[in-house]
């Protein structure tokens, strides 16, 4: 038989408060903790704690004596500002020269990937769990839930306040106004506001999708 966990990555209703899932979200919340209150440290050790959020097992280049080169070495690493809070942290992904801004909610019960040199306001939520409408089936924290997949594409901007909500896809190049919460999918290269968000226009640009 499945496990919840194998149930929740695959988009199934499953069990959260399970002992297995509850140590993965305690694991996430006290590595969550060590990078929010990690104050002035190298970029090296950030990104290491970073890593440790994420589950990337990718070994760190080796040091080097010089801090400013040894900074560089990381200059197209994912940059995170704390405070960030995320539930399981190994379903998200992040591409070269992403930037979060502080207050950042990522609930991923199912994978969110970012993709490269994207960029965030502050507070923005991606929540790719839900819950069935039913409150019968729903029943609190002895009832199921289940999740989507959410994807960003690369070349985005999400202004501050912004929410996208289980299985959205927003394109290539697009660009979110601030406090817009994001119901549907946003094509690649298009301007999108409101609640729920709509698609405004189209954004003139050299680059290709």
């Amino acid at each position: 038989m499945s496990t919840e966990k194998e149930k929740m990555l695959r988009g199934e209703l499953y069990r959260a408060f399970t002992p297995d899932l509850i140590a993965a979200r305690t694991r996430c919340k006290w590595a969550c903790n060590r990078f929010n209150n990690s104050e002035e440290v190298p970029r090296r050790r950030l990104v290491e704690m970073w890593r440790d959020i994420t589950e990337d097992k990718t070994p760190l280049p080796p040091k080097l004596d010089d801090p400013v080169a040894d900074d560089d070495l990381f200059r197209n690493e994912p940059w995170v500002e704390a405070p960030v809070k995320i539930d399981y942290g190994f379903n998200i992904k992040l591409g070269e020269g992403v930037f979060i801004n502080f207050n950042c909610v990522f609930i991923d019960t199912c994978p969110i990937t970012i993709g490269a040199r994207t960029m965030f306001g502050p507070n923005v939520n991606l929540f790719s769990g839900t819950h069935p409408l039913d409150p019968a089936v729903r029943n609190g924290t002895e009832g199921p839930e289940f999740g989507k997949p959410i994807h960003i594409g690369e070349d985005c901007w999400l202004g501050g306040n912004v929410i996208v909500l289980a299985g959205v896809t927003i394109g290539k190049g697009a660009t979110i106004g601030a406090g817009s919460v994001v119901t549907k999918d946003v094509p690649a290269f298009h301007v999108a506001a409101g609640n729920p968000a709509k698609i405004i226009r189209r954004i003139e640009t050299t680059m290709t999708e």
